[in-house]
């Protein structure tokens, strides 16, 4: 009888982490998961000063370019331990720390929107329990909506959409190349945690 502990369950092809939503994250070799998702995945967000709601580039029109600024955490992620810094590089290169004073002034510089970077956190958290964004609806049939923003609650005391960990298959990637071979599908931009091929087994 084989060992439960040695039994594969699935094959993993690629692993990302998110440390700042809706910018381009970082490629892992091994990550812890907790209860929340990955360590440090969505740990940091900007709020929109003018109206309090979470950036998200579920809406390009009010956040056209937030995929052209990378984070990636300064150092190992460790359950049980003070996360460290994320660094956060803009368009043109530059490179912030989290921890900067002014790092809601430089990006809200960059993205010529008024922003304050936010951190979750047990202990040192900022946000809310009842944070919002917003999603564009484009203007196609079949949609709930058309060509409109509406509002949505992220999940209590998190910076997540919906759920906490994020499964792309390769398979889905395919498929969306077949039906659309102009588009490019790169996985980044779906932002994903885990990425798995077509065949777990």
């Amino acid at each position: 009888m084989p060992n439960p502990a040695s039994t594969l369950v699935g094959v993993v092809e690629e692993l990302w982490r998110y440390p700042v939503k809706s910018m381009i994250g970082q490629q892992l070799a091994a990550t812890e998961v907790t209860e929340s998702g990955l360590l440090g995945d969505r740990a940091y967000a900007l709020r929109d000063r003018s109206d309090g709601k979470i950036a998200t580039a579920k809406n390009p029109r009010k956040w056209p370019n937030l995929f052209d600024y990378g984070a990636a955490l300064s150092g190992t992620a460790t359950a049980g331990e003070k996360l460290s810094p994320a660094r956060i590089t803009l368009p043109d290169g530059t490179t912030i720390s989290t921890e900067q004073p002014d790092a809601s002034r430089i990006l809200s510089s960059a993205l010529k929107r008024e922003v304050k970077l936010e951190k979750i956190g047990r202990g040192e958290q900022d946000a809310s329990n009842k944070e919002v964004s917003e999603e564009y609806w484009l203007d196609m049939e079949g949609l709930e909506h058309r060509d409109t923003v509406t509002d949505f609650a992220l999940p209590e005391g998190t910076f997540f959409d919906t759920a906490t960990v994020h499964i792309l298959t390769t398979a889905t990637l395919q498929r969306l190349h077949e039906l659309y071979p102009e588009g490019r599908f790169a996985v980044p931009r779906f932002r994903p945690n885990v990425v798995v091929p077509d065949r777990w087994f």
